[in-house]
């Protein structure tokens, strides 16, 4: 038999290196993917090739065997296994079915309103990066018995890392156990798990069916990538492209429409391990399977002349991370006799070849069908068409079973055009039951526990991505508590108005969000590309900063919201530059109303507070940091927080911790929600934010085809490694010099106020991103720009014109510019040149 991976093989010199099962496990093919362009495509998991469903459940079932031998009877009844979304959902299930006493639960890119996060991470090599953690019961991950972690293929180990490092924080444990089909692995990576097994004080072990490595010569990343792009490139072949060619005139009738079959699916079983799933629910569902058997059985009744024992060939097609409830319903048909393969549909894009030295032999491409959180796209089937199958099973959960399944292009007429029978079962998407606050008296004698604060334990986790922010879940956390079908946006001209009376507040209402022009884009993105270098350089100047005067792992915690892309840029270098995942959080901070108290007693009670860097964008005239100082001083609660800011630019002289005191652009100042994951300012209102809440934002969803946060972040991560090493001579020389505060820039903003007649420092902006603030979100009176100020203020003069508010050229200005806000400002009041303030 030719191997499935002969055809990359030979055109790539791509090879598997190692046990001698390897071949018979695995084949290889191409897929469209920056980061990696091979895939190991397994014969035995049942995702990309029909599998017999004894084979695929089997392989899991037998590591879980392993795991409880390894693991011994009393810790292997204390384990929870966590499986991977998309590819290891049913994998992980049969893992924790061998060790029969298991609760499961699987990651997911799926969110579900109303359930808490508890925790996300990232897969760096993958198309789709983001999972999220999203159990029903919040203490399942807290056992301190050992976790079981259960991926097809374990390539380099980051995945798996970057999992048990953000766990371990919050549940610490004293064994992991790594279950994978293949154990691919170099050395290199092998030796930096040791390592970091030995950095937590855990044991982690690792079973596998086999393991090797690829060997990948120079330049396979471009010349797969090519190989790619000349396959795809005008081959509208039938057998790897979508819809068929339509009938000629005087053909008969197309394929009969999909027989949906009612499976009466138990109740009060979850569809899969997305919220959880314990023994208890395999017991149930075993004790249905029979019935709903059946059921399939009577809908499949075959003809006379299929197959020597009048059986048909069938597949049972599952759909993406809904994996184990059609894989069990496979393996129950094929105990009935019949003859089955199973698989999956998926997210990933594979080229197909038809050759039989290759993995992927055909393709039905088709739209999504569940609504996804990162909105439509193409969806997968391989190696279906052309399979030999008389009948196939899809099965679906009932959040999939949209009109999107049932169109002309979709996946059900697809597999009509291939396979002459299409029967439907739909499983009940499993949606957890609200969970009440705890009861005061057991949140209590929870605290006393834990040796937490009472309200702590009766916050909720922290928001992130994407249910919460474009950013992905493992960027930032999010200290706040979702607004976002709240109308809470109001004129510019009304807010300023209320706030000058006296009537409101800044932070009790939202700015109307500003949306730039082509032109104002253009100059975002020219400015992106000019200060990238200068961006990527402070970001290292301040992180290395951090570094080297924080013992052990910074926790950053950035002031929402011109702080969060700061801290997600500080985060990214630590781990470009030292393999550091630091935990990273977003927390609310109002002036005259200090910093969310609930915020500070969620991070005590998971964190060290002596850890906590808070960090920001830029000073002013350094408001915020006298802010921070006072709120932290107000209560000896806080006492153990350091309230020094770690900021980019501190052109105010406010701070000891900063990337440069230069005033110059900073391109996410530029713009608002767009450029910080699409997130809001932050509110603070009484009858929005009680007592035991987070303050408040929205996340702008709808904002999503504007949204260059992860581009800005993107553009200036690829500058770190240009910068480095002037990086590591200016942070020596920086920490050897007097980074004392000088203050200079208040005394500037006090000397302003009263030049200009407005007596009022909280209406003086100064430098380059508080004027853009003022201009984007304030009724501006005019602005101040140092004379001879180039290219760093070409978008805050844009703005100016647009807004008509006049630019004044000055000299011996200690910012770049100044925005002044107009004083006491009516919707009457008139500008500069006479004529009434408007917003344009």
């Amino acid at each position: 038999m030719v191997w499935t991976g002969t055809w990359v093989a030979e055109r790539l010199g791509v090879e598997l290196i190692g046990d001698e099962e390897l071949p018979a496990l695995l084949g290889l093919a191409l897929r469209r993917n920056p980061k990696r362009a091979h895939l190991l495509v397994s014969s035995v998991l049942g995702k990309h090739v029909p599998q017999h469903p004894s084979v695929v459940y089997g392989s899991g079932l037998g590591l879980g065997l392993r795991v409880r031998e390894l693991l011994g009877a009393e810790d292997a009844g204390r384990a929870v296994v966590l499986g991977y979304a998309e590819t290891a959902t049913a994998l992980g299930h049969a893992v924790a079915d061998g060790l029969g006493t298991a609760p499961y639960l699987h990651s997911t890119r799926r969110p579900v309103p109303g359930v808490t996060t508890a925790g996300g991470f990232e897969e760096s090599h993958s198309h789709a990066t983001s999972h999220l953690l999203l159990p029903e019961d919040p203490e399942l991950l807290a056992g301190k018995g050992p976790l079981v972690l259960v991926d097809d293929e374990f390539s380099t180990g980051n995945t798996v890392l970057n999992t048990i490092r953000g766990l371990h924080e919050r549940y610490p444990r004293d064994r992991y156990v790594v279950v994978a089909l293949v154990d691919m692995r170099g050395p290199a990576d092998r030796d930096r798990l040791t390592g970091f097994a030995a950095e937590i004080g855990a044991r982690v072990d690792l079973i596998s069916l086999a393991a090797g490595t690829v060997g990948l010569p120079d330049g396979v990343l471009e010349k797969g990538q090519e190989l790619v792009a000349r396959h795809e490139t005008g081959r509208p072949a039938p057998r790897t492209r979508t819809a068929p060619a339509g009938p000629p005139a005087d053909a008969p009738a197309g394929p009969p429409a999909p027989v949906r079959v009612a499976l009466d699916w138990p109740a009060d079983v979850p569809d899969g391990g997305r919220h959880g799933f314990t023994p208890g629910h395999r017991a149930r569902l075993e004790a249905a399977l029979p019935a709903m058997t059946t059921a399939l059985t009577r809908t499949l009744a075959p003809a006379p002349d299929h197959g020597p024992a009048g059986g048909p060939r069938v597949l049972v097609l599952g759909f993406e991370e809904l994996m184990y409830a059609p894989l069990r319903l496979a393996g129950a048909l094929e105990d009935a006799g019949l003859d089955v393969r199973y698989s999956t549909t998926t997210r990933s894009p594979v080229l197909a070849v038809d050759d039989p030295g290759y993995a992927i032999r055909t393709r039905l491409v088709f739209p999504a069908h569940d609504d996804p959180a990162d909105g439509p796209g193409e969806r997968y089937a391989y190696n279906v068409a052309g399979g030999g199958f008389d009948a196939v099973v899809a099965v679906v959960d009932s959040a999939a079973d949209t009109p999107e399944l049932h169109a002309p292009d979709g996946l059900l007429a697809q597999l009509a055009a291939h396979i002459p029978r299409v029967v439907l079962a739909v499983v009940p998407s499993y949606t957890p039951r609200p969970r009440p606050r705890p009861h005061p008296q057991a949140a209590t004698e929870r605290m006393a526990a834990t040796e937490a604060p009472e309200r702590s334990s009766m916050l909720p986790e922290p928001l992130r991505g994407p249910a919460f922010s474009s950013y992905a879940p493992e960027e930032v956390g999010w200290l706040l508590q979702d607004l976002s079908d709240v109308e809470l946006e109001a004129p510019t001209e009304e807010r300023e108005e209320a706030i000058q009376r006296g009537g409101a507040h800044y932070a009790e209402s939202l700015p109307v969000e500003y949306q730039p022009s082509a032109r104002y884009q253009e100059l975002f993105h020219s400015a992106l590309d000019a200060s990238a270098d200068r961006i990527a350089h402070a970001v290292g100047i301040v992180t290395e900063t951090v570094l080297a005067e924080k013992s052990g792992r910074p926790v950053l915690v950035s002031l929402a919201r011109a702080g969060t892309p700061v801290g997600v840029l500080m985060r990214r270098w630590a781990r470009h530059r030292h393999g550091l995942d630091l935990p990273h959080y977003a927390v609310s901070i109002v002036r005259g109303r200090g910093i969310d108290a609930n915020a500070l007693r969620w991070l005590a009670a998971h964190h060290d507070p002596a850890d906590v860097v808070f960090v920001d964008g830029w000073t002013g005239k350094g408001a915020i940091t006298r802010e921070l100082a006072a709120a932290l001083r107000e209560s000896d609660e806080f006492a153990g927080f350091d309230p020094e800011i770690a900021v980019l630019a501190d052109p105010g002289s406010c701070v000891r911790t900063y990337g440069t005191r230069e005033d110059f652009l900073i391109p996410s100042a530029c713009l608002n929600s767009t450029v910080s994951g699409l997130i809001s300012r932050t509110v603070l209102r009484s009858d929005l934010v009680g007592p035991d809440d987070f303050h408040g934002a929205k996340f702008y969803r709808e904002l999503e085809g504007a949204d260059v946060s992860v581009a800005f972040l993107d553009a200036v991560e690829a500058r770190f490694d240009e910068v480095a090493d002037t990086v590591d001579t200016d942070v020596k020389d920086l920490l050897a010099g007097d980074r004392t505060p000088t203050w200079e820039g208040w005394a500037a903003v006090e000397r302003i106020s009263e030049e200009y007649g407005i007596h009022d420092v909280n209406l003086v902006k100064p430098g380059v991103g508080e004027t853009t603030r003022v201009l984007l979100r304030r009724v501006p009176w005019k602005i101040l720009a140092k004379r001879g100020a180039g290219a760093d203020l070409a978008h805050v003069r844009l703005l100016a014109e647009q807004r008509g508010v006049p630019v004044e050229e000055v000299d011996d200005l200690p910012y770049t510019c100044v925005g002044l806000i107009h004083p006491q400002y009516t919707r009457g009041a008139t500008g500069a040149d006479g004529k009434a303030v408007v917003s344009r």
